[in-house]
């Protein structure tokens, strides 16, 4: 019998009876005493299984006090396991069918184990909403395939649809991470067509072989600072620091908010903010300061701010 069946079979001869002795853990088992000792140390230590012996049955049990619910090899506290059914939750209502399929089983067990704890699972998922803005369709296999070669190191083929210029880019990437922003996924990767590291939108992606090929690694570090080292999606490194005000009304919020890890932020005397945050593509820069409206203007550099007022122009004359 194997090391992981064994420790399986423990659990079964402690649901099955209250008090096991130690002679009946051994003959069940058909293992030494020496051995018998090392695995209650394991399940103890290393599986949180909290055994106990109990003198006065003459044998070991489980010790049901403790609050902890069991699923295969882990333990749960009534706390631990609602957090794991809130994740679970959170995840299905991200993206919804994207992992269900795979966490189904799962879910079914977590939902017996809350049961057996007079707690209704319905009500966890009823109690947490997540509300979508932008969300763009994720299609699964594509999905599958980008998180299957990123975790396993692994090349992959695909077809990408580059939407700003309309055009279907067939190469070949080896993907560094996964990055859900803004309600929606993201693939680092390597492009072996550019030979160099690019963002690319899952959604955009229209095939997705896993080749047999090992992915080519890059430093984490190289990869935070190419990745993060400018505003939101864009990578590259900052072609300047943009300069927003935003009004005193506004700036209760903006306050709060962190827009880049790097940002400077300025208190001016009516109360208005000035904030500046490192851009390498003005795109969704801009994008967000013209959602602010009239509580917000681009100050500088005067490159932006040219390009700001063309786009005030432009959606001026569509109002006409």
């Amino acid at each position: 019998m194997s090391e992981s069946s064994r420790l399986y079979k423990y659990q079964q001869l402690f649901k099955a009876r209250r008090v096991v002795s130690a002679q009946d853990l051994r003959d069940s088992l058909e293992i030494s005493a020496a051995t018998l000792k090392r695995d209650l140390a394991k399940l103890r230590d290393q599986m949180n299984t909290p055994i106990v012996y109990d003198r006065d049955a003459g044998g070991y049990r489980i010790d049901n006090a403790s609050g902890l619910v069991e699923l295969p090899g882990v333990h749960f506290s009534h706390e631990e396991l609602l957090g794991l059914m809130t994740l679970h939750g959170l995840l299905e209502q991200l993206q919804p069918g994207l992992l269900g399929p795979k966490l189904a089983p799962l879910r079914e067990r977590l939902d017996d184990m809350l049961r057996k704890q007079g707690l209704e699972p319905g009500t966890v998922s009823e109690r947490v909403r997540v509300v979508h803005a932008g969300k763009r369709e994720v299609p699964l296999h594509c999905f599958e395939a980008v998180a299957q070669a990123t975790l396993q190191r692994k090349r992959l083929r695909i077809v990408h649809h580059n939407r700003e210029r309309n055009e279907r880019v067939p190469r070949d990437i080896s993907p560094q991470q996964l990055v859900h922003y803004r309600d929606n996924w993201y693939v680092d990767a390597r492009c072996h067509l550019r030979r160099d590291i690019r963002c690319f939108g899952i959604d955009a992606i229209e095939s997705a072989e896993v080749l047999d090929i090992e992915a080519d690694e890059v430093d984490p570090k190289a990869l935070r600072r190419s990745m993060s080292a400018s505003y939101g999606i864009f990578g590259g490194a900052p072609k300047d620091w943009a300069k927003i005000r935003f009004s005193p009304k506004r700036s209760l919020w903006v306050q709060h908010e962190q827009w880049h890890p790097e940002q400077r932020r300025r208190v001016l005397k009516d109360g208005s903010i000035e904030l500046e945050v490192p851009y390498s593509d003005e795109r969704e820069m801009l994008a967000d300061v013209l959602r602010f409206g009239a509580d917000a203007q681009v100050i500088g550099p005067q490159a932006l701010r040219r390009q700001y007022r063309a786009v005030i122009d432009a959606m001026r004359a569509n109002a006409t």
